[in-house]
């Protein structure tokens, strides 16, 4: 089976043609994701035909369980799939279908190469029920929702970018927050029955914020793009931001940009190859 490897702003995943095959993926990512003893990444994403769209994404975390989608993985999907012939190089905007419906993405292309996209997000939902909070549905949005784990005190805002986040800004320095310790707390607290994503984060200036992601089933991430959408959604419900926006995530950083409060979120990131190469699967 042949593989590349590629990241955005380090958020890494392994990227296979799915289009001819079908195989267990769930123990595939877990195998490949492995940073010891498999190739090492975040997760496996596959891509796969669609009868709707330009291409399909199926995205798999590090422990195996589907996620809705990657802000960081699309943008990457899209190059892979360019670069492998799967869809036409020369199209301006590619359309993907992944659990969270379709998305656009707008290849960025420097010379003969893509060197990273803007991909349209979606809208951000923030009912309780459909992000999904165990809290009453009334009123929403929830943007300082008080929670102690583990004798840490937050005030979390929750926003759904197509898979669900908790987010949380900090008086503290983020790099020095234990987000190893207290993020698997937050991923599995009963309030969230899908389990989530855990942003914390430190406002700069009304259009820079650092943020740190524990991502859902693969732990602490270089980057994560729908995370960083959620952050931004919840700093300008919260006041804190304007509306265009630069996360500065460990592995780079993102521009966010959500012009209105009906309007889709604009994602703009790198894309990078890291490596190809192949491997026999199933292990013998």
């Amino acid at each position: 089976m042949k593989f590349t490897k590629m990241h955005g702003a380090g958020n890494d995943y392994v990227y296979v043609n799915g289009f001819e095959e079908q195989l267990d993926w769930p123990a595939l990512s877990r195998f490949v994701s492995n940073r010891h003893k498999g190739i090492g990444a975040d997760g496996l994403i596959v891509a796969q035909k669609s009868e709707s769209s330009h291409l399909k994404m199926s995205m798999f975390n590090a422990d195996g369980s589907e996620g809705e989608m990657c802000g960081n993985g699309i943008r990457c999907l899209v190059a892979f799939a360019i670069d492998e012939g799967l869809v036409a190089a020369n199209t301006e905007i590619q359309k993907v279908e992944t659990k969270s419906g379709e998305l656009l993405v707008r290849p960025i292309i420097d010379g003969d190469h893509m060197v990273g996209a803007s991909v349209s997000m979606g809208r951000p939902i923030l009912e309780p029920s459909r992000i999904p909070v165990d809290l009453p549905s009334e009123p929403y949005p929830i943007l300082d929702y008080p929670l102690e784990i583990d004798g840490y005190r937050f005030s979390l805002s929750f926003v759904s970018m197509g898979n669900p986040h908790a987010v949380s800004f900090i008086d503290g320095n983020v790099d020095e927050f234990p987000l190893d310790k207290i993020g698997p707390l937050v991923e599995n607290h009963p309030l969230f029955p899908s389990r989530v994503n855990f942003e914390i984060n430190n406002v700069n200036s009304r259009n820079k914020i650092t943020t740190r992601v524990w991502e859902r089933g693969s732990g602490l991430t270089m980057a994560c793009g729908t995370g960083a959408c959620a952050v931004v959604v919840a700093a300008v419900l919260k006041g804190l931001v304007d509306r265009n926006v630069e996360v500065e995530l460990p592995g780079g950083a993102l521009e966010i940009d959500w012009r209105k409060d009906d309007a889709e979120v604009m994602m703009t990131g790198p894309v990078q190859i890291v490596f190809k190469g192949e491997l026999d699967w199933p292990l013998a």
